[in-house]
């Protein structure tokens, strides 16, 4: 069944607002669900604050890496803008049928482990990452798991 994107409308929350960049079709010999990927930009002087991005979809990356990924430039880091970026998406992530979510993160990031705690997640447990998985490829060993109920 061919998964249909959907346009989403504005997303801002005072001087935050997320663009869409583009969309990703699944890539099923990956493991890949479609994807949404935003620009978090600020709504005053439309310069770039950082990326989110949203996956759609359950499947053994999803339990691993998440429906969610984000990174917040430098500069920017402090306000929140990813706690408010992860809000925004989740009715968007409810339109397409999803009934709860997930974000995952490094054990010792606390900015990330806080994100998703002020953004409604609740924590489930650390696991280990398969030696197979793209992140222990890149050095990851352990991921936090952030439910979200939608």
């Amino acid at each position: 069944m061919e998964f249909k994107f959907l346009k989403p409308e504005k997303l801002i929350d005072k001087d935050l607002e997320l663009v869409l960049v583009k969309t990703t079709p699944a890539d099923d010999t990956k493991g890949y669900v479609p994807s949404y990927n935003f620009k978090m930009i600020n709504t005053s002087t439309k310069e770039k604050m950082g990326d989110i991005n949203l996956r759609i979809g359950y499947n053994e990356n999803i339990k691993y890496g998440g429906h969610m990924g984000y990174g917040v430039d430098e500069k920017f880091r402090g306000n929140h803008y990813a706690t408010r970026s992860i809000k925004l998406l989740l009715p968007f992530a409810k339109q397409h049928g999803l009934k709860e979510i997930t974000i995952t993160c490094d054990p010792e990031n606390k900015a990330s482990r806080k994100t998703c705690e002020l953004a409604g997640g609740k924590f489930e447990e650390i696991i280990d990452l398969p030696e197979y998985n793209d992140q222990y490829k890149r050095g990851d060993r352990k991921n936090c798991i952030y439910k979200f109920v939608l």
